[in-house]
């Protein structure tokens, strides 16, 4: 009997032995098999400026880095350099600093209004066109011409001795030769009106100026007020990695009393690792907007910049609907480069209706019986001429230049109402998405999250005494951390909204 039950167990023990051996060897043959399918690695290829984009780089110019390494004068080598700040490409004003800049709204503005490239071309432009203006008004210029006469047929072209009497020419060869004096001069008044439209158009150009700064700034001060919320979020997020962590604690000691699952450990460090990785996100944006931010005031991307402001003082009282509406329709800049068009283009009516008129021309000559080059042998007379410059042909050039001058002002008329109408609709919108904007954040701060903060604190007291609600203090805790985010980007949606508000209307927004 007890042979029999050895044998049992050693027989058990034996099938248990090889089953062990035979899923060993299967596991072992599953790792160490290779894969069959599996892509090979990816290659990077480095072009040099010589080449075309549109041809494939040679295959025989793709070294390895040893070959470089054994080959230095090979070109080749260049392809492996280390980028160095003259091969950084410049698509910036000015140069990267080495120290950071603290900066609020206003010196945002003035820093853009200063730096931005596209601002600057824009006022290179409008001094362009100014330069223009003296140069309309200025008079024609004139016209010195020397004339030889009374040459007769196959005579020499002589300059000085052209009057010399000789046995063929007793005479002289040429005769009555003049020096002559020509200004033509437009009717009066058709260059004065010229200079004014042109006076005008740059004027017109400085308003589309304004006009793109307003616009860029409302962009400017958009980058600027979320910047502001990714740094309150962070906060809020700061504080609930804290709130969690107090909450790991409480959890972490009921396990040590056993009073708790270790699984309310694991959750709240599950919490707590969301709302880091929830910070990490965050400080990515405001890197971003900060480097977008300095791309738009002229500066390096990557340059240090530190934004200084306060949110509640940010928050303002602003003015009715009525009294945007009249401001617009009195300050917009785009509207003034409208209502400038349409002066210039009642001035151009004027200019083609005087273009029926004739334009004149004054001659003045001096001859004399003698060599333009030679000594005077003879006496001087003079010559005085007067020409009048007729718009001949039934005057089909005017009458279109009239009817042309008319088309354009009807349109310019049309853009002015145009421009008006799209001023109030853009007004309108901008004051309609301000108070939603405002009720939300109002909604959220005075109600949402206080509420979702006495949950938390009471969810907290009574997992913290009776060990129990632990889900429910960690949902308190999770609502209280999005409320606080949504407060805080509630914040910066009113604040862009007020700001697109007041540029809309064609102000600054401080």
């Amino acid at each position: 009997m007890f042979i029999s039950g050895t044998s049992k167990i050693s027989k058990t023990n034996f099938l248990k032995g090889i089953f062990l051996f035979v899923f060993a060897s299967f596991a072992f043959s599953v790792i160490a098999q290779p894969a069959q399918n599996t892509t090979p690695s990816a290659s990077v290829v480095v072009q040099t400026n010589d080449v075309s984009l549109s041809a494939p780089p040679s295959i025989g110019a793709q070294l390895s880095a040893q070959e470089v390494a054994q080959n230095p004068s090979s070109k080749a080598s260049e392809l492996f350099a280390p980028v160095t700040k003259a091969d950084t490409p410049k698509h910036y004003v000015k140069a990267a600093a080495s120290g950071s800049v603290e900066m609020d709204l206003r010196q945002l503005w003035n820093e853009l209004k200063l730096n931005n490239p596209q601002l600057a071309s824009l006022r290179e432009s409008y001094l362009s066109a100014k330069a223009t203006v003296p140069q309309i008004a200025a008079p024609d210029n004139p016209q010195v011409g020397l004339v030889w006469s009374g040459m007769p047929v196959n005579s020499p072209f002589a300059l000085g001795g052209a009057n010399a009497p000789t046995a063929q020419y007793p005479q002289g060869i040429s005769s009555n030769n003049a020096i002559s004096f020509a200004q033509p001069f437009k009717f009066p008044g058709k260059k004065s009106l010229a200079s004014e439209i042109a006076n005008t158009n740059a004027e017109g150009l400085l308003a589309q100026a304004e006009s793109t700064y307003l616009q860029l700034g409302a962009q400017l001060s958009s980058l600027y007020y979320s910047a502001l919320a990714a740094q309150k979020q962070l906060t809020v997020l700061k504080e609930s990695v804290m709130r969690l962590e107090m909450i790991k604690n409480v959890a972490k000691a009921r396990y040590a009393n056993n009073t708790a699952a270790y699984v309310e450990y694991l959750n709240a460090q599950v919490s707590q690792s969301a709302a880091q990785a929830d910070q990490f996100n965050v400080e990515r944006q405001l890197r971003v907007s900060l480097n977008n931010i300095n791309t738009l005031i002229g500066r390096h991307s990557r340059e240090q910049l530190v934004l200084r402001g306060n949110s509640s003082q940010a928050m303002k009282g602003i003015p009715s609907l009525i009294e945007l509406e009249d401001y617009a329709e009195s300050n917009h800049p785009s509207l003034k480069s409208s209502a400038l068009n349409l002066e210039a283009a009642r001035k151009g009516v004027d200019l083609a209706m005087k273009g029926y008129l004739p334009d004149f021309q004054v001659i003045g000559s001096s001859y004399t019986p003698r060599g333009p080059f030679s000594a005077n042998n003879g006496a001087l007379f003079y010559q005085f001429e007067f020409d009048i410059i007729i718009p001949l042909y039934f005057f089909t050039k005017e009458k279109y230049g009239v009817e042309q001058a008319r088309r354009a002002q009807a349109a310019a008329e049309a853009g002015t109402i145009s421009t008006r109408q799209q001023i109030a609709f853009a007004v309108n919108s901008a004051y309609a998405v301000y108070e939603q904007a405002r009720n939300q954040a109002q909604f959220l701060r005075d109600r949402q999250v206080p509420q979702a903060d006495a949950a938390y604190r009471i969810g907290l007291i009574q997992y913290s005494n009776k060990g129990q609600g632990f889900n429910d203090l960690l949902i308190a805790q999770n609502q209280l951390r999005n409320l606080e985010l949504q407060l805080a980007q509630a914040e910066s949606n009113l604040l862009q909204a007020q700001a697109a508000l007041l540029v809309t209307a064609g102000k600054e927004p401080f």
